[in-house]
């Protein structure tokens, strides 16, 4: 993820390496007094939000003691406060979350009912994402020394947004960030210096925004020490589109004239500064391209590139043997830890495999509470947890020092924005300590069985999907008999597939339209996030239907057994990823059916207009 520097006079008060080092000394002061920062650090929260109608509700009463604050505020879900975000979206302004007013309303890509939650944020968390991204370049810089002396190639986008029927913006926390002041008027500093000028990034267009920093890209080959977009899917679709059209980025390289498809006259100014004839770029990208190959792309056109930046922990893991056939096994970084609620942390070993990548919490960013997890084990990697939690259960949460070595947890936070004990959904295990301050590893997102981009289903609402889509097949008397899933990366885009066994009860056969018309119904049916990632993004290719032949689930059940799974408690997965059951699945398929055409999607939430 790249990282902007924290927009104050003082960033240009001292020279880069005093920065570094001002850098390493907060983050060893507050991980050497956590539990001290994180103490001050719901006092402040408290204290500022003391008469806010959501604390006062549950009689806090103006207390800023942490014991008092555990044994009265309840840990909640989002449905929990979604009638408060409501009357918020609605244009209520009095202080129902948090005495500052709210700025906006950042989009998870968790859903409710759905449609994307929204998180509120106030105007000063601009500034605390701003500090986190301040630290990840020094950090980087003790394992790759120079990163000043050249520039990093980062593919970045914002999406659409979407206006409130009170008026507040909701929009995806990155956009968000791209759009502020602290993004776009960030002071010149030789770590944060980029190949894709401001202009390309904030291009509405996907197509005109990822041509232009391609094109950008190129130009400056020589230039680039590292590479990265934020998640791993996104930066592989970004070397997909090299593939389909280099053709056209030589011929721009080669005349110095920019596309005439490129019509953003932003874009086109700020290429145009970059873009200069170069015949000799232009034949050396084209014999490059022209391989047939792409294994060692980014090492062939960038030469000097050190790393790769993305994320590649939970479900993006299932993208590294790509990134590596791609990079000619560059070490991939992942750097920071952050969602839409809040930023959490930072990677202290950025050099480290992806699967020992551990994320250090920043005390200061949030006050961070953790509930054990107990898990089963199971076939699927997927954790389920209970929504509500009985009063032992919320007894059980621990503070950030008390974490213990080897323990999994849910994170639960209570932010400046006016969340309080809020969950938010991650499944950490702590993997070690700096300083008093826990290292979590990434385990996954509870209850999610398919994931492909920042998209993200669980089992319920692929269950009632399913169920939406057999309407389809009653005419025929055809029973579905069981089905899994997958999420199928080996194309890109990725996409979601499906298995089905069937017993056919009728003797009239199933047109090939009627499964069609059952894929095209399960995308209808899933949340809005996966639907833009299909229509908008293009992030998410059709979902596909397998039909597979009678007893294969069997099969599968006997394969389970065979390795040690209890016959008594044997349950169908809802969701494959273990490869020899993918093969076992792939190996009964009798045929195959695409969803026709996208799903039905529009920005924000069913009844918002959307911002044009």
């Amino acid at each position: 993820m790249p990282e902007a520097p924290k927009n104050t006079p003082k960033a240009t008060e001292y020279s880069p390496l005093e920065r570094n080092k001002k850098v390493l000394q907060f983050i060893e002061d507050v991980t050497i007094k956590a539990d001290e920062v994180q103490k001050k650090v719901l006092a402040e929260i408290l204290s500022r939000n003391a008469h806010v109608e959501y604390l006062e509700r549950h009689g806090l009463g103006g207390y800023t003691d942490r014991e008092i604050f555990k044994k009265i505020m309840p840990v909640i879900t989002y449905e929990d406060i979604q009638a408060d975000i409501n009357r918020i979206a609605n244009g209520d302004k009095s202080p129902i979350l948090s005495s500052l007013p709210i700025s906006e309303f950042l989009t998870s890509s968790g859903t409710s009912g759905g449609e994307r939650k929204l998180m509120p944020s106030i105007e000063e968390e601009l500034e605390r994402r701003s500090l986190l991204y301040s630290l990840l370049m020094p950090v980087m810089n003790q394992s790759v020394p120079g990163l000043d002396k050249g520039k990093g190639m980062y593919f970045l986008f914002i999406k659409s947004e979407a206006k409130t029927p009170g008026g507040l913006v909701a929009r995806p926390v990155l956009t968000s960030y791209y759009k502020s002041s602290h993004f776009k008027e960030r002071p010149y500093d030789p770590y944060t210096n980029y190949t894709s000028p401001n202009e390309t990034i904030l291009c509405p267009d996907s197509y005109q925004s990822m041509y232009s920093q391609m094109l950008c890209g190129l130009c400056l080959n020589k230039e680039v020490l590292r590479v990265g977009a934020v998640f791993a899917s996104g930066f592989i679709r970004a070397i997909k589109f090299l593939e389909k059209h280099w053709t056209l980025l030589c011929n721009d390289i080669r005349t110095g004239l920019i596309n005439p498809l490129i019509t953003d006259p932003s874009v086109r100014e700020a290429v145009m500064k970059i873009l200069k004839p170069d015949p000799k770029l232009a034949d050396f990208i084209e014999a490059e391209c022209r391989k047939g190959s792409s294994q060692g792309i980014i090492t062939r056109l960038w030469p000097n590139t050190k790393y790769v930046d993305v994320i590649v922990t939970g479900t993006m893991s299932q993208y590294i043997p790509t990134l590596d056939y791609y990079s000619n096994g560059l070490p991939l970084v992942c750097t920071m830890y952050a969602s839409s609620e809040c930023y959490f942390g930072v990677n202290l070993n950025p050099l480290c495999k992806p699967s020992d990548v551990s994320y250090t919490l920043i005390p200061t960013m949030a006050y961070f509470e953790f509930l054990p997890v107990h898990r089963n084990n199971g076939v699927t990697t997927s954790i389920n947890m209970p929504k509500s939690l009985s009063e032992k259960e919320q007894q059980e949460l621990v503070d950030l020092v008390d974490v213990k070595l080897g323990q999994e947890y849910e994170l639960v936070i209570t932010t400046y924005a006016g969340l309080y004990r809020y969950r938010v959904g991650d499944v950490l295990r702590v993997a070690g300590f700096k300083n008093k301050a826990p290292q979590f590893n990434f385990i996954c997102r509870k209850n999610v069985v398919l994931s492909i981009d920042s998209d993200k289903t669980d089992e319920v609402e692929l269950q009632n999907a399913v169920k939406n889509a057999l309407n389809h097949l009653m005419p025929f008397d055809v029973t579905l008999t069981e089905y899994s899933s997958y999420a199928d990366t080996s194309t890109i885009p990725g996409h979601y597939v499906l298995y089905w066994e069937l017993r056919t009860n009728g003797s009239t056969p199933i047109p090939p339209s009627v499964f069609k018309d059952c894929c095209l119904t399960i995308e209808e049916s899933l949340n809005s996030v996966y639907r833009q990632g299909r229509v908008s993004d293009k992030s998410i290719g059709p979902l596909e239907i397998r039909i597979v032949e009678t007893g294969t689930f069997d099969k599968l059940m006997d394969y389970a057994i065979s390795l040690g799974a209890s016959i008594n408690q044997y349950k169908t997965p809802r969701c494959v990823k273990f490869a020899p059951i993918v093969e076992l699945l792939n190996s009964r398929i009798m045929s195959c059916y695409f969803s026709p055409k996208c799903p039905k999607w529009i920005p924000g939430h069913k009844q918002w207009t959307n911002m044009n």
